[in-house]
């Protein structure tokens, strides 16, 4: 049974609690609900002079933004302009450097030409060199093989005129 008493008083505090959180919260609510509607009725009236202040300035206003795009076309034009003139100069700017790279290819392909030239120039020169320096070489191994010859067959008569010598005497 205490229990139970104290339980029902638990209850009752709890609820007081939940009743008074209920009602602080209610009293919140209808404090914002205030605060809200005053701010739209003060926004609403700066609506309608804004409005007013608007209509006062539309005229100025239609006559700013005639005087602006006259402003806007001079500009573009000039604009425009400029960007052609940039343009065309770019483009021949990009017309000479094509040129001029066209110019140093073909000077690297004549230099290429010219150097194969040379190759073969100094291949044939080389090709002459060692045919004359082996036609040199074979003719002096001629000329040593004839000199030999030559002193063997010396050697022969020699050789010959003693046994002819001998025989005679």
């Amino acid at each position: 049974e205490r229990d139970a008493e104290e339980y029902k008083k638990q209850l009752a505090l709890e609820r007081r609690e939940s009743l008074a959180l209920r009602n602080a919260e209610g009293v919140r609510i209808r404090y914002l609900e205030a605060q809200m509607k005053a701010n739209d009725f003060h926004n609403e009236h700066e609506s309608y002079e804004l409005k007013w202040a608007g209509e006062r300035d539309a005229n100025e206003y239609k006559k700013q933004l005639a005087r602006e795009r006259r402003e806007s076309f001079e500009l573009r034009n000039a604009e425009g302009r400029h960007a052609r003139d940039v343009e065309a100069t770019m483009k021949a700017n990009e017309w000479q450097k094509e040129h001029e790279s066209y110019e140093l290819k073909w000077a690297g392909e004549r230099d290429a030409e010219e150097y194969k030239k040379q190759l073969a120039r100094e291949r044939r020169e080389s090709l002459n060199l060692r045919n004359a320096e082996g036609r040199r070489i074979r003719d002096n191994e001629h000329e040593m093989k004839r000199n030999d010859m030559n002193k063997e067959h010396e050697s022969y008569e020699l050789k010959w005129a003693g046994e002819r010598d001998a025989e005679e005497y």
